[in-house]
């Protein structure tokens, strides 16, 4: 369930890359609601698998959100190398929390399984799919101890654009029916943020 307004920082410096995106927009707004400073950074402000970049932008702020996607770039190579940059680049500016978006495709449903390998899920976009997921191990063996890390997505997908969000949503294993709108699925970023409660692993949420 939600924790919104137990956060451990009162107000913090948060940097999000992939600004330019819907999540990362939605993030954006939350962070802005919530009071606390943002810098947006977008393709043209930096490359997010640059450890230098990284560091570069990131210095002075406190956390740090991934919202990232290059729809030029092979999956398998982009997600990974975003991740080793993430991890270098915050932990040489000082930077003690990220925030990855994943994908619900690489996560457990409740039988075990990945929901990518259930029956009938669509499998044309499945190199995407293990490239996410390639992304999330590259963080695992990268991040040193000073940066603790969560990667969040939904459990299922996002709601249609324009959903109104509820202001709550809950921890699922991965559901392919699950949806989340975009606003609630920002809330959640935000309190994993700045509230951790899942460390160096990956959650989803839907709408509750």
């Amino acid at each position: 369930m939600t924790n919104q307004g137990n956060e451990t920082m009162t107000k913090a410096k948060i940097i999000v890359f992939g600004a330019g995106g819907r999540v990362g927009r939605a993030v954006v707004a939350e962070a802005r609601a919530r009071g606390h400073e943002v810098t947006g950074v977008g393709r043209g402000d930096g490359d997010v698998t640059s450890a230098a970049d990284v560091a570069r932008l990131a210095a002075g702020h406190d956390a740090a959100v991934a919202a990232v996607y290059d729809a030029g770039a092979a999956p398998g190579e982009f997600f990974p190398a975003a991740s080793r940059a993430l991890a270098a680049g915050l932990s040489g500016a000082g930077v003690g929390r990220l925030v990855s978006v994943g994908l619900a495709s690489v996560l457990p449903t409740r039988s075990g399984a990945p929901l990518m390998d259930t029956p009938g899920y669509p499998q044309e976009w499945r190199e995407f799919y293990v490239g996410h997921g390639a992304g999330t191990e590259a963080l695992r063996a990268a991040a040193p101890a000073g940066l603790d890390w969560a990667v969040l997505s939904p459990s299922g997908d996002f709601a249609p654009a324009g959903s109104s969000g509820s202001g709550s949503y809950a921890f699922a294993p991965a559901d392919a029916g699950a949806r989340i709108p975009h606003a609630d699925f920002a809330r959640a970023v935000l309190d994993e943020l700045l509230a951790p409660t899942v460390h160096r692993a990956h959650a989803g949420v839907t709408g509750a």
